[in-house]
């Protein structure tokens, strides 16, 4: 009789074997679904731009097209289709590349295409009319692996506009082509975070302990909501000064910045002294935890309201570690969360 623990590493092995290689497929599959696409929308947007009347051309052009295709190969040709990989086609064709001859450097006659998404990423990208937003989207969704559900919500929780808010137009052009960079840590910080992923309602009575636990409930989609590079620590970390003990609610770690962050989480409004308890956690880490060669600890205070004009007199002029952000439950209309981002400008 076989040892069933002796064969289980084997085992393992071999289902991350048959993952990874269907993961591979489908992304080959993917890219070369958008490429053809991408062909076709060329094909047409060319055919087109050589008609005498273009508008006349191009209605009956697609509709004899979308006929004789669907009819060939079924579903995916529709009207509306030819007219998405003819836009896409306009859209893109910057990401044609032209390939190099390893040997001279001339070109080689061949072309190479730079996407990184699924065909279903890019349907939704084209709805978005701003050059610099579409771009941003597109980055992150390739950067982070946005599945299009996430990309979907990040979009509609207006992630583009609350970064640009905080940032100026240098900074708002880095975000259009390299999508968001973290170099300090006032980069990882949003207002408001959105938590609507709980599925607590806005109105309900609740504790920051119930707070605490559907986060930790959801830690996938709370991390995504956080931004890049954070990994989880701890929750209700004791730290114990003498006979005196406090629990810190949450502790990540950035991988970018190389630093702890916490958070502490408030149910009401924002007081001055919610900073000083903050701050006593920030220090502690910074000198009982964090290594050497680790950056300062950031701190957030995650809270339900604020003043503004509280968080600027309570902390320094020179403040880089301490940051306090509101959060909504529910993920409201973007055109409503824009004037309410546009307000607390």
């Amino acid at each position: 009789m076989i040892d069933s623990s002796n064969h289980l590493p084997l085992l393992e092995g071999i289902r991350a074997l048959i993952l990874q290689s269907r993961q591979r497929v489908l992304k080959q599959v993917n890219q070369t679904m958008v490429v053809t696409y991408f062909e076709i929308g060329k094909m047409i947007f060319e055919n087109i731009q050589n008609s005498a009347d273009r508008a006349k051309y191009s209605d009956k052009l697609m509709k004899t097209l979308s006929g004789k295709l669907t009819a060939d190969f079924g579903r995916g040709f529709s009207y509306r289709n030819l007219n998405l990989m003819r836009q896409f086609f306009r859209t893109y064709q910057n990401r044609i590349v032209q390939t190099l001859s390893a040997q001279s450097g001339v070109p080689s006659g061949k072309v190479a295409y730079r996407f990184n998404l699924s065909w279903s990423h890019y349907v939704f990208l084209l709805k978005i009319p701003d050059t610099s937003e579409r771009s941003f989207y597109e980055i992150e969704s390739a950067e982070n692996n946005w599945s299009l559900r996430e990309l979907k919500r990040q979009f509609n929780s207006a992630l583009f506009e609350r970064l640009v808010l905080s940032k100026n137009k240098k900074e708002v052009a880095t975000l259009a082509q390299k999508g968001q960079v973290i170099e300090k840590p006032a980069d990882l910080i949003k207002d408001p975070y959105i938590l609507e992923f709980l599925g607590m309602n806005e109105m309900a009575s609740y504790s920051e302990t119930e707070l605490e636990t559907g986060l930790i409930d959801k830690l996938q989609h709370f991390l995504l909501e956080l931004g890049k590079g954070f990994t989880f620590v701890a929750r209700q970390k004791r730290i114990s000064f003498g006979e005196k003990h406090f629990h810190i609610d949450l502790v990540l770690f950035n991988r970018i910045l190389q630093c702890f962050f916490i958070i502490d989480l408030k149910i009401g409004e924002l007081g001055h002294k919610d900073f000083g308890q903050v701050q006593m956690y920030v220090n502690y880490y910074d000198r009982e935890i964090r290594l050497p060669h680790e950056n300062k600890t950031i701190g957030l205070v995650l809270c339900k309201t604020k003043e503004n004009a509280v968080v600027e007199y309570t902390l320094p002029a020179d403040n880089k570690q301490i940051f306090a952000s509101q959060y909504q439950m529910v993920l409201p209309d973007k055109k409503a969360l824009l004037k309410i981002l546009q307000e607390e400008e």
